[in-house]
């Protein structure tokens, strides 16, 4: 199956040259199969002078990605919540910038991996929670109410595109796909050179609560919304093509980023319109 995503592309001939290697043919809608010659149930004969039998691999399944980004976003919560409560307030700045580093770093080394890593990903989920942790509880003594608001809209949000996305509303065209990585890029430089001339002082306007903010923090909202059809396209694709289990991590991965970043927008937005009181 061709697909215009060049991750799941490399992903998806890695799968093939295991089962041309011998492992298992998959099945329709990502159902384990079987090769031809090994049918279920058949039995296998053993002992001397037979040769071992052929290893399997079990192909992902929506299932799979479903109960990998439930349980990373268990770990991420657990570890978000044990920061807010043991963690003392001198130190939220440092677990801050120092979750905010180490969760960028290994979310790059997963993002670029030719392999998928169940470690790094539950690695990063940790950190991102210590991350959060810190974030969420810097807000909330700021602006009361603050997370539960931003937690209610990001999983709103998630399961509105998720709906969309079931009742084929909005579409993962090649077209599309190219536009998101861009503008996403884009945003990434934005952020990146606006965190840079902070540093030394000068300020864009793009993180101070004024108009320019607001409009911008919108923007990142609208596309961290749009980049979960790219993650349910390539769960999609993914199933179809066949990739072996362990890449449903990855997938899970993409959308544990997604919700982490569609978060913070919505505590940034919020908190620009909570006034100093």
């Amino acid at each position: 199956m061709k697909t215009s995503n060049p991750v799941l592309a490399r992903l998806g001939q890695a799968a093939n040259r295991e089962r041309a290697a011998g492992y298992a043919q998959p099945g329709p809608y990502g159902q384990p199969g079987y090769p031809p010659q090994y049918q279920p149930y058949q039995q296998y004969p053993a002992g001397p002078g037979y040769p071992a039998a052929p290893p399997t691999v079990t192909p992902m399944t929506v299932d799979d990605v479903v109960v990998k980004t439930v349980t990373l976003l268990g770990i991420l919560g657990v570890t978000a919540a044990a920061t807010w409560a043991l963690l003392p307030d001198q130190l939220l700045g440092a677990a801050w910038i120092g979750g905010a580093i180490v969760g960028l770093v290994l979310g790059l080394i997963i993002s670029f991996s030719r392999m998928a890593n169940p470690a790094l990903v539950v690695a990063y989920s940790v950190v991102e929670g210590v991350f959060l942790g810190a974030v969420s509880k810097f807000y909330e003594s700021l602006y009361n109410g603050i997370v539960i608001q931003a937690v209610v809209a990001t999983f709103g949000v998630f399961f509105l595109m998720a709906m969309l996305y079931k009742a084929r509303a909005i579409r993962a065209t090649p077209k599309f796909a190219r536009i998101m990585i861009a503008v996403m890029g884009g945003l990434f430089a934005v952020m990146l050179i606006n965190l840079v001339l902070a540093l030394f002082g000068i300020n864009t306007h793009l993180r101070d609560g004024g108009p320019l903010a607001i409009g911008f923090s919108l923007v990142c909202i609208v596309v961290a919304a749009l980049s979960f059809v790219l993650d349910f396209d390539n769960i999609e694709q993914g199933v179809r093509m066949g990739l072996p289990q362990r890449y449903s991590w990855t997938a899970a991965f993409g959308i544990v980023v997604g919700l982490v970043w569609l978060y913070l927008e919505f505590l940034r937005l919020l908190s620009y319109f909570q006034g100093d009181d």
